[in-house]
């Protein structure tokens, strides 16, 4: 995933900074490094690892499921 679309992915799950933040179960700059591709405290690039990626597809399958299931 790159941070293109893990901004896409906060966006379409309707969640701030902090939110996704939260819901991954990760400290805020952890997350925002994430977005923006690199470190705030070095400026070094970073990754959004593979873990990241199908915590955020299992979060948002959880959505839409729970979702299509609302009356």
């Amino acid at each position: 995933m790159a941070t293109e679309e893990l901004r896409a992915w906060q966006a379409r799950m309707g969640l701030s900074g902090r939110g996704a933040a939260r819901l991954l179960g990760m400290p805020v700059n952890t997350y925002i490094d994430r977005v923006n591709g690199t470190c705030h405290s070095n400026s070094r690039p970073v990754v959004v690892s593979r873990t990241l990626t199908l915590a955020c597809a299992a979060l948002e399958a959880a959505s839409l499921l729970s979702d299509s299931r609302q009356p």
